[in-house]
């Protein structure tokens, strides 16, 4: 939405226009878009500030919820794999929930 300083300028350009002739429109016309980009640029908001590529262990507890929800989870997976599957379930659903982990740890170093 255009505000009344805005209006004024193009009425002003618009008038300075009809004044001056055809002859003069492109320098008008610059003028009046030079003023509108100065105006845009002084209300500006600035630029948010980025937060840090890999946050601090405090500021992401992620890390830390994967793991003790990777515990106790592993307590009814290896119940079920071992019963179904035999030791090799267990071996394999441990390997699971680690590499759960290990790509989570991985993934934030980066």
């Amino acid at each position: 939405m255009a505000t009344e300083d805005v209006r004024k300028d193009l009425r002003a350009a618009v008038a300075a226009r009809q004044e001056l002739g055809p002859e003069y429109e492109a320098e008008i016309i610059e003028g009046f878009l030079e003023r509108l980009d100065a105006q845009r640029r002084a209300t500006t908001l600035p630029e948010p500030i980025q937060p840090p590529a890999h946050p601090s262990r405090e500021k992401d507890p992620g890390g830390l919820a994967l793991a003790i929800i990777s515990i106790v989870a592993a307590i009814p997976i290896t119940a079920i794999a071992a019963d179904m599957i035999g030791p090799f379930g267990v071996v394999v659903s441990w390997a699971g929930l680690v590499g759960i982990n290990l790509a989570r740890s991985v993934s934030r170093r980066r």
